[in-house]
């Protein structure tokens, strides 16, 4: 199936099955841009702006500090912030400067955040004030390759004015921390590090071996993998959405709440100064207020979430306020990183004027991260990931022999292989060998089927796959189908080991009403009575559990990995 790529006739008219790609490396390419594209608005952060020449600025200060304070070729450079200009400069400086950037979630525990400052070998720590004092503190002393920090503060790049800002941090909106000096390493406040003449000395780079980053996946056992997604790697999947999308440079602004810290949210921020393209940053996506007012206020022309922050934007009040000339302009919605049942997707549509508009992709940390996408202008099939991208290439393998399915509409799990596709994970040897195989392709345990287009529908991921009584229950399938009941806003799928029947499991739903709804037996019932009607005997879920709001993560996936501990405690 693979070689024959026959979902080619399926791609919108502009888009060809190869690509040529730059061969600039990342500090390079986005300087040029922001060059370019120098007297355009390139980041909006609450009520301020930043014109590309001043991102450059500020991100080529950032630049030298680091050279200054012995960053040589390669190094990781640690950024563990909310979303900020604070974020991008130190990223943006750091391929200037020559290094390599390590994400790490602000909401990370100490000792995960110890794993991975010692795991990646960051030399350079780029923090919160407030993280600084309270968190890596209990840290700092066992990491010994950190040698420079760089404290920040949310508030150093907004556009309130001092009397807002002091009053923010006055009322404890705005957490304050200190920046004392440590011993034994250097400590400069971020703003100190930029007050700085720009004096920067040239790295060569090969960007088809020098890394643009080591990305953190979460696992369901064990420690985290570093991901080494190289500069090329990344260049390729901007090239690849940069002409799927056919977007008109310098034309371009988006609203992402999706956290910089995530590489779907990282791919995000170094695509749009590449194009001219402006961002609207959320440093809170759990903010639906502020970003409902940003939309309002800003006019973007494109919006990206998760399926989980849409749906919390949706059930917002104030969504009512979002006047139709604003949602008109929005040109595309992206959709990725979990599944958005059809149902909901349609709903959606209603409200937000968004028909055609709708392009779910696909892809992972592994794929730096896209490898799928439905069409800009073509059928956008509700439900599915849509087509992969140019010079990608996928196929299905019987998740139990391992051989490739021919046949179309037979689920099987996903491999890929592209550009986009990293080699191999940091400091895992064994895990490269289970995840990556000889051929290029990465195992991504997602079990998907194609239809007869060539359009990819994700059915589950291996690991959520269910095995009741001998059968096979795909979580996603059950959790599309339960939310099409009216009063169904979330539901989680997941199975409980079966007492009597080793090996077998029991399907058990977690589930988030619609705001207004409350758990009563008559809705429970009508819930119970909904499952038993349209779905198999053996994916009726046994157990039900109604909660005020599932568990998320930081990007707005549900956090199923929760719910299982939750049942093994």
């Amino acid at each position: 199936m693979s070689k024959d790529k026959f979902w080619l006739k399926s791609y919108d008219k502009h888009v060809t099955p190869t690509l040529t790609y730059p061969t600039e490396d990342l500090g390079t390419l986005l300087t040029n841009a922001m060059e370019k594209f120098a007297e355009i608005v390139g980041l909006h952060f609450m009520d301020r702006s930043f014109l590309f020449k001043e991102v450059l600025e500020y991100s080529r200060k950032f630049a030298t500090f680091l050279q200054k304070n012995g960053l040589e070729k390669g190094d990781v450079v640690a950024i563990c912030l909310a979303n900020s200009p604070q974020y991008l400069f130190a990223a943006y400086g750091t391929y200037i400067a020559g290094g390599t950037v390590t994400g790490c979630s602000p909401l990370l525990s100490p000792d995960e955040l110890e794993y991975q400052m010692k795991d990646s070998g960051a030399k350079l720590l780029v923090t919160l004030d407030i993280l600084y004092e309270k968190v890596f503190s209990k840290i700092l002393d066992n990491l010994p390759n950190v040698q420079v920090i760089v404290p920040t503060n949310i508030s150093e790049f907004m556009g309130f004015g001092g009397f807002k800002v002091f009053m923010g941090k006055m009322l404890k909106k705005i957490p304050k921390g200190k920046m004392d000096p440590w011993p034994g390493k250097t400590v400069v406040p971020f703003l100190e590090a930029i007050d700085i003449e720009i004096d920067l000395k040239k790295v060569s780079i090969d960007p088809k071996k020098d890394l643009a980053m080591i990305q953190y996946t979460g696992g369901t056992t064990g420690r985290p993998k570093g991901t080494e997604v190289t500069q090329f790697n990344m260049i390729a999947n901007i090239t690849q959405f940069d002409v799927w999308l056919d977007r008109e440079k310098g034309k371009v602004m988006v609203l992402s709440a999706f956290p910089l810290f995530h590489i779907a949210g990282y791919f995000i921020g170094l695509l749009l100064p590449s194009i001219g393209g402006a961002q609207i940053l959320i440093a809170n996506p759990r903010d639906t207020d502020h970003i409902i007012d940003e939309l309002i206020d800003k006019k973007p022309n494109a919006f990206g979430n998760v399926p989980t922050l849409f749906l919390m934007v949706q059930n917002n009040p104030k969504s009512k306020n979002i006047p139709p000339e604003v949602l008109d302009n929005i040109e595309v919605y992206v959709s990725g990183a979990a599944p958005f049942p059809p149902e909901a997707i349609r709903e959606f549509e209603k409200k937000f004027h968004t028909e055609n508009k709708f392009i779910e992709v696909y892809g992972m940390t592994e794929t730096s991260p896209l490898a799928t996408s439905n069409p800009m202008y073509g059928e956008k099939k509700i439900g599915t990931v849509g087509l992969p991208l140019p010079d990608t290439d996928i196929k299905l393998i019987d998740t139990e022999s391992g051989k490739e399915i021919k046949e179309i509409g037979q689920p099987g799990e996903i491999l890929i292989k592209g550009p986009q596709v990293v080699k191999q994970y940091h400091n895992k040897p064994e895990a490269t060998a289970i995840t990556f195989d000889k051929d290029g392709y990465v195992h991504t345990g997602d079990v998907g089927v194609f239809d007869d287009d060539g359009y990819l529908k994700i059915v589950d991921r291996t690991k959520d796959m269910l095995i009741v009584s001998g059968f096979k229950v795909y979580s996603v399938h059950v959790e599309e189908v339960m939310t099409k009941h009216p009063d169904v806003s979330i539901i989680a799928i997941i199975g409980i080991p079966n007492p009597d029947r080793p090996g077998a499991e029991i399907v058990k739903a977690v589930i988030q009403l619609k705001e207004g709804v409350s758990a009563t037996e008559d809705v429970k019932e009508s819930i119970q009575k909904y499952a038993e009607e349209n779905l198999s005997k053996y994916e009726v879920p046994k157990l039900w559990d109604f909660r005020e709001e599932l568990p998320l993560t930081m990007v707005g996936k549900v956090l199923k990995k929760a719910l299982r501990e939750e049942e093994n405690k």
